[in-house]
């Protein structure tokens, strides 16, 4: 049975795509995240942090997959070193709406942490919800993403997009199929689910589980979806 696939192209000077953080590193994939994605409809619709059970939802209503429209030239990771001095006083926000401070004494060394962002990325990914009802539908984020309800940023807040997301719809059976279904010469890399296209072949690099999922409950990562990584060529080649 043919579905119904929206577009978006997620482009942007930087894009942090996550990934399994250690410590103070945050890193990014190649590829945005289930949960990535998640927050960005969810912030488009007008979704607040506490709503856990509509975001847990959300995520396990997403099908998608996504191609790089372009490979980086030179370096394509741009590394952000972040310092700051925390002093015994010093208070900031935090996801529960209320403001946090340290504990013990002041201390002479800052807090260091370490960002990693995609330089000058485009992706195109193609996206259904399953089942397509309730809300939001398709339809519906669409609408939302050309109006969203607060600003949107691709993984992390500096990652403002620098093009329209909506970028059209395209059919397919499965999301690979749709995905080879965009327009574009060439072969680009791609990311697609197992169970969304093929698993073997010429096209397919590796099948891996992906620890990209959240549980939104509880505010935590955990668990993990498999995907196929591959390649796609595009509907002009």
């Amino acid at each position: 049975m043919s579905h119904k696939w929206l577009v978006v192209r997620l482009e942007a000077p930087l894009i942090a795509f996550g990934g399994v953080a250690v410590d103070q590193e945050g890193p990014t994939r190649d590829f945005p995240a289930a949960s990535m994605l998640t927050g960005l409809v969810a912030n488009a619709i007008g979704l607040r942090w506490s709503d856990r059970a509509a975001h847990q939802a959300l995520q396990d209503r997403l099908i998608f997959a996504v191609r790089r429209e372009r490979e980086p030239r030179a370096a394509g990771v741009v590394t952000d070193v972040q310092n700051v001095q925390l002093n015994k006083a010093d208070k900031g926000w935090t996801t529960f709406g209320v403001p946090e401070g340290r504990d013990g004494a002041s201390y002479g060394a800052p807090h260091r942490r370490t960002r990693h962002y995609l330089a000058d990325q485009a992706v195109r990914l193609v996206l259904r919800f399953d089942p397509a009802e309730p809300h939001p539908t398709l339809e519906a984020l669409a609408h939302a993403l050309d109006r969203p309800a607060r600003p949107l940023f691709i993984g992390r807040k500096p990652c403002l997009p620098s093009c329209r997301l909506v970028d059209g719809w395209v059919g397919g059976d499965t999301a690979h199929e749709a995905l080879c279904s965009l327009s574009g010469l060439g072969t680009f890399r791609a990311l697609w689910p197992a169970g969304e296209g093929p698993e073997t072949g010429e096209e397919v690099e590796r099948v891996i589980d992906l620890a990209d999922v959240r549980n939104w409950r509880t505010g935590l990562h955990g668990g993990s979806r498999q995907v196929v990584e591959g390649r796609v060529k595009g509907a002009d080649s």
